[in-house]
């Protein structure tokens, strides 16, 4: 495929917005993509996680490895419009940088792997069954990879490659922490605050778990050699109705950044032990949830999925590939549940602008991925 062509795709990938949602419209462009070579032997399987939000499960090639590509259809939300130089969803390029949202997280990422599977199929080169997956609700949860992987379209693979942004194709990520976000709820009981014996203070309650809830996330004291400790931070606190009343409800929330030393299990029998210690004092509420954790994904820089990379990577790039830990979670925490024993790397085209106003993707790091992941599946199957 000629680079217009392939900058024309990533374009029109750019355009649809998938803020969070209306990811159907992704699934459909790309299913276009490949309709034609329904002849060649590709699948094309639609899961749908709710109304106009549709994870795409393509498969070409034979074999009985499976090599799987991954990249997600959603984006963040442009923010400020106005500290954009251009509009988010049209592609402009400038100085050799293609602009847009999702430019780097990561739809240049996700146009890279389709290309390479488009251009093996065009040209009959197909070296064995490969999966592409491309994802919802990244962004906000990683739902869409949990789903395809709870439903089994992820049992098998031998390797799975995630296209998400590794510092412009320099960093391939083995590793990542994992996220707990905690919701804790303190009922209590309203009163007027000149009488406030006949209430019950949510946030006095509340208080008391955001203190003691320190110590005992300071225990886990465990260095991660890559990723190093896990974080705690309370992040969210509200409560009460007006200021002459004794607040009824309070509510904090909290983002832990867990390791692969600790899987989530723990820390959710830590929080809740604290939560059943509180809950035995008199007049105390207290209730605790959880939104969308993902455990921490382990790796090994010297699997032989990393090395095969670095080799073709160091192969095609002019300084060597970095491996390295990631401190935000990605689909690989849900794919990491799946069947089998195959090993995860994060390594795609983008740079570190993700989230940013005028995010971008360098042009010829882009095109130079698509050639990356034709020659590393092509070297994949050779092994």
């Amino acid at each position: 495929m000629n680079k217009q062509r392939q900058i024309e795709i990533l374009s029109k990938l750019i355009s649809i917005r998938s803020v969070n949602d209306h990811e159907a419209e992704v699934a459909d462009y790309i299913a276009s993509l490949f309709e034609p070579y329904k002849d060649k032997g590709v699948q094309i399987e639609r899961v749908t996680y709710a109304p106009g939000r549709d994870s795409l499960v393509v498969t070409i090639g034979k074999g009985d490895r499976i090599l799987g590509f991954s990249g997600h259809e959603d984006v963040v939300d442009p923010g400020d419009l106005e500290a954009w130089d251009s509009d988010p969803f049209k592609a402009v390029i400038k100085d050799g940088k293609l602009y847009g949202r999702g430019a780097t997280d990561m739809k240049s990422g996700l146009a890279a792997v389709i290309i390479a599977m488009l251009d093996m199929l065009e040209n009959d080169a197909v070296p064995g069954k490969i999966k592409l997956f491309a994802t919802v609700g990244e962004e906000t949860g990683e739902y869409g990879a949990a789903q395809l992987t709870k439903e089994g379209y992820v049992d098998g693979v031998d390797g799975m490659m995630i296209a998400e942004p590794g510092d412009s194709m320099g960093e391939v990520g083995f590793t990542s922490k994992g996220i707990v976000d905690y919701i804790v709820t303190s009922i209590g009981k309203g009163a007027h605050s000149s009488q406030p014996e006949k209430g019950i203070n949510a946030i006095d309650h509340l208080i008391d778990f955001a203190n003691e809830v320190k110590p005992v996330m300071a225990k886990f004291d465990k260095v991660d050699p890559v990723l190093g400790k896990l974080t705690h931070v309370q992040s969210l606190f509200n409560g009460g109705e007006q200021i002459n009343s004794v607040p009824a409800k309070a509510v904090i929330k909290g983002n832990i950044r867990t390791i692969p030393e600790y899987p989530n299990k723990v820390i959710f029998d830590a929080l809740e032990g604290l939560v059943n210690k509180l809950n035995k004092k008199s007049g105390y509420d207290l209730s605790i949830a959880y939104s969308f954790p993902e455990e921490a994904m382990p790796g090994d820089a010297n699997s032989p999925f990393i090395k095969l990379i670095k080799k073709v990577h160091d192969e095609m790039f002019d300084k060597p590939l970095v491996a390295s830990g990631q401190s935000g979670a990605s689909d690989g925490s849900e794919f990491l549940h799946a069947k089998g024993d195959f090993s995860i790397a994060l390594l795609g085209p983008g740079n570190d602008t993700s989230h940013q106003s005028n995010e971008y993707v360098d042009v010829d790091v882009y095109h130079q991925s698509v050639d990356f992941y034709k020659q590393l599946a092509q070297e994949f199957f050779n092994q």
